[in-house]
Formats: C-alpha cells, structure tokens, sequence
C-alpha cells in the first residue's frame, strides 16, 4: 500500500462568511495525497482548485477542517519553528510567471531566499554553487543567476519558479497552474521537467489545472471540482475511459481532438446542476463506486452508477 503524504479532511474555505455575499469557495471536500505521486485537480475557472492549493499550504487560514501532512495538522496554531519546517516541505510553483517573480531582485536573490530563510548555506560562494546548480537542473545556466526576470521569456520564468521552489530541498509541491499563462509549445517542456524532477528527486505533486489531456499525461489520479466541491476522484485512465458524474463527462466532452472526423461528429455534453433533483435530507457523499473511484452523490445515484459499472 502506498503510504499517504497529505490527508484532506472536511476542508472548508469561505469568504464573507455569515454575510449575503459569502462565496463557499472549498465546500467540505475530503481526499488523500499518497507519497510519489501527482494527483491532478480540474475544473473550470472559479469552481475553487486553486483556492484548494492555497489553503493546504497556509496561504489562506482554513475556515474548517484539517490538513494532515505526515501525521501533523498545518492549521493547528503552530510555533514559528514548526511552521518554518513545514514550510521547507511544502512549495508551491504560481499561476503566473510574471506576477510571482520581484522584478527588483536578480535571480540569484529570487532564489537564494528560500536558502537564506531556512539558514541552508554557510556563505557567499556556497549561497551562489547552490543557486547555479539549481538553475542547471531547471534547464538554464550559470550566466542566468545575474539577470532580472523581465530579461527571460515566459516559459524560461516558470523555470526560475520551478528552481525557487526547489532550493528547500521539499517533499511536496503544489503546481498551481504552472502551464496555462505559457504558450503551447512551452508547456510540454514544463511538464516534462516536472516529470523528470519527480522521478529524480522523489516529488510528490497536487497539479492544478484546467488542460484535462495535460492534467492526463502528468497525473496518477484526478480529482474534478465544481463549484468548492468535489465531485469525481479516480486513477487518470480510468477517469478518462469510464467518467461517472455528469459534471466530469460534460467537461471531457468538451477536449477537442486533433481529427477533423472525430470533430465533425463531437457532441458536447452540457451539465445541469439542477437535474439531480435531490430531495430534502437525502444524503450526498463521496461514494466508493469501483475501486479507487468515488462519485459524489446520492444513495440512489450510487446504486444506480453500481449497476451500469456492473
């Protein structure tokens, strides 16, 4: 058995709370992040994945729940100690390459923070070999460490956060939309260095995105979020071959394929939140349909999804 990494449970994240205009933007959603692996998490802008990301790392203070990695709590009031360890195991690489880079500050500072925080060098010249070492792993060299980043294109800062996020040596990053601000021949690079990383350094990754065949090529199993819930969560293929809840099969009907004969005959599938019809104290839960693939829904739905699954 795998061991677990990261227990989500019961996370919640609101804003406004308690005021008309609350948005419940992660709505009691529970799953586990195993050790080596990348789970994926889609779904279209707004429905809360990153949000998910942000929470789990202590971006924004959970409204409730917890966060369990390795045994311990993350949002249990912790020392400046212990958060400063957590912090060394947990990183997180940004949506956009532009915005989460100081344009006042080299590269060699950009990254060197993290090691300068955590006290992981003993000099100048250690400070400098640690950073060039990092930038080679990502791809750039040593020339690299005495620009600003306005001087490097899009796909070449993903890298630089890439490295940044690195510098601490941590167990587990999460890949905010590390892809989606990155032309389209720039993002299998990225994703492909996220891959060979992993494999070299033992990573384990929640990738956050909205390009489902990226999110299929890169992930082990995929979690699908609609509006601060989630609603599917399988092994990749098997999501992608037998997608159980309306949600997620509206959204895989909508990956175009480059086959203008397939094109031709695509049908989109849209999704009503309303069809489901549940009555009033009926229970909707995350249920285990086939092993490894939950659904979130009702009992009748799921006695149903058990037939048709055989």
């Amino acid at each position: 058995m795998a061991e677990k990494l990261l227990e989500i449970r019961n996370l919640k994240q609101y804003f406004n709370q308690g005021k008309p205009n609350e948005v419940r933007a992660v709505d009691d959603i529970s799953f586990d992040i195993y050790k080596g692996e990348t789970l994926g998490l889609v779904g279209e802008s707004g429905c809360g994945k990153s949000t998910t990301g942000r929470t789990i790392i202590r971006l924004y203070d959970a409204t409730d729940g917890q966060v369990i990695y390795d045994g311990i709590d993350v949002h249990d009031k912790k020392s400046k100690k212990d958060l400063k360890s957590f912090n060394r195991k947990m990183q997180m690489i940004f949506q956009d390459p532009y915005a989460s880079l100081n344009p006042r500050m080299k590269v060699l500072d950009i990254i060197a923070e993290g090691l300068d925080i955590h006290g992981l060098v003993k000099n100048p010249k250690e400070r400098k070999e640690r950073v060039v070492e990092l930038l080679e792993t990502v791809g750039l060299n040593r020339e690299h460490a005495d620009r600003y980043a306005h001087e490097f294109s899009g796909g070449q800062r993903q890298r630089l956060g890439i490295a940044r996020a690195l510098a601490v040596n941590p167990e587990f990053i999460i890949a905010d939309e590390p892809i989606s601000a990155l032309d389209v021949s720039i993002q299998a690079q990225v994703v492909n260095l996220l891959k060979e990383l992993q494999e070299e350094k033992g990573l384990t990754y929640l990738f956050i995105a909205h390009d489902l065949s990226m999110v299929k090529y890169i992930s082990d199993r995929i979690g699908v979020m609609y509006f601060g819930k989630l609603v599917e969560l399988a092994p990749a293929e098997d999501l992608y071959n037998n997608p159980m809840h309306p949600y997620t099969q509206s959204l895989l009907s909508a990956i175009p394929l480059p086959d203008p004969n397939y094109e031709r005959t695509r049908v989109r599938k849209s999704y009503d939140p309303a069809s489901h019809n549940y009555q009033d104290g009926e229970e909707i839960a995350m249920r285990e349909v086939t092993p490894g693939h939950f659904v979130y829904c009702s009992e009748k739905e799921f006695t149903t999804l058990q037939a048709i699954s055989g």
